[in-house]
Formats: C-alpha cells, structure tokens, sequence
C-alpha cells in the first residue's frame, strides 16, 4: 500500500499518543475491503514527521519481511526534493558523511571523518532549479540513516527551508520543511516486478513552482 504523506504526519505511534499513518491505512483497508477483526499492516521504512511524500506499507508479514530485506541491503531508489536557502557549494556533488545519532536530541550530528558511533551516510545532490530566494534540489540516498538529508545539506551550508534543528533561521507556519519524498522505486516483493512510485508535492507557492519546472 502506498500513501502520499502529509507534512506533519506521524508515520508510526510515539509518546506524543497521536494517531499514527499507520492506524489511519489499517482503518481505510479495513472499510474498504470489509476486513473483520485486526488488520495487518507493516511499516517498512519511515519519514520524518515535519516531512512529505511517498511511503510504503506492508499489507502481508511475507512482503513486510522482503521489503525490509530491500530497504537493509540498498535495493530500492529514493528520490527526495529540499528546497534550500544557500546555494550548495558546487551544481552537483556526492556527498559522504559519519553521522552520529544523539537520541535525547533526536539529532544527527555530520562529521567528515569517522568518530565513534558513526554510520556512514552517502547522497548526491543536484540543483534542479533556482528560485527567487532559494534553491530546489533532487536528492539520490545511497544510505538511509537518522535525519540523513537533513544532516548531510546542513554540514554543507545549506539547511532546508523550515528545519530550525538543522540551522533554518525560521519555521514554516504550519511546522513542515521543505522536504518530499519524491519518488520510490523498487521490485514487487511477490509480484517481482519493477514498481515506480512518484508523489507530487504539498500545495504551496514554492513548490507548485518546482513541479510546474
């Protein structure tokens, strides 16, 4: 099952007690296909709250156990949209990093050299437009770590637009940042075909002039 998230939306339940994405999915598969008693529903992968875009949910623990497997070992593409107030140091570039987690702050802090703790985190970026104020970047993960993107565009100078824990000067209003998960693509894990999933982006003037481009 594959959802457009909201900013805002909370992918899976956490002490703030909100309703998670996930129990919303299992209601609608529930209503929709007349399904007694529990449904199941697996969460493969995650965003980040204030974060958009496409998602993948499991709706058998055989394709939850394969998905997962895709996710671990890289066999999936994730294509990501931030929009940035700096320009980046070069039009495109790979980025590699050693992120280290810092749970109480829920924080991932860039280093350029490994330290202890760290995972390394790898990323190209590329501008896809200017805009009048700020710059539109397609990213390709390599890895999936904790606040990756969000980490990786900071270190370099270029927090993205919204993100005050990563360096932004101020926040969206409605508490987003300007990061969509634009495209998802990996293999059916029983039909073993190719599957390409794009979501368009949330209303807004900046990125209605993205998608427009």
């Amino acid at each position: 099952m594959v959802v457009n998230k909201r900013p805002g939306d909370l992918v899976q339940g956490d002490k703030t007690g909100d309703v998670p994405l996930s129990e919303v999915a299992k209601e609608y598969i529930s209503k929709k296909y007349n399904k007694p008693g529990a449904v199941f529903l697996g969460v493969t992968h995650r965003l980040d709250r204030p974060t958009s875009g496409v998602l993948v949910f499991a709706r058998t623990s055989k394709a939850l156990e394969r998905l997962n497997k895709m996710f671990a070992e890289r066999q999936t593409d994730k294509t990501y949209w931030a929009i940035v107030k700096n320009a980046p140091p070069l039009d495109s570039e790979r980025l590699i990093h050693f992120l280290k987690r810092n749970p109480k702050q829920n924080k991932s802090y860039a280093y350029s050299k490994e330290v202890p703790d760290s995972k390394k985190a790898i990323l190209s970026y590329q501008v896809i437009k200017k805009l009048e104020r700020y710059y539109a970047l397609e990213v390709q993960l390599e890895t999936g770590r904790h606040h990756q993107i969000r980490s990786q565009l900071s270190a370099i100078g270029c927090p993205i637009k919204g993100d005050l824990k990563y360096g932004f000067d101020r926040s969206n209003k409605d508490g987003s940042i300007h990061l969509h998960a634009r495209k998802l693509s990996f293999i059916h894990p029983v039909q073993k075909e190719r599957m390409t999933f794009e979501a368009p982006t949330p209303t807004d003037a900046i990125w209605n002039t993205v998608a427009s481009s």
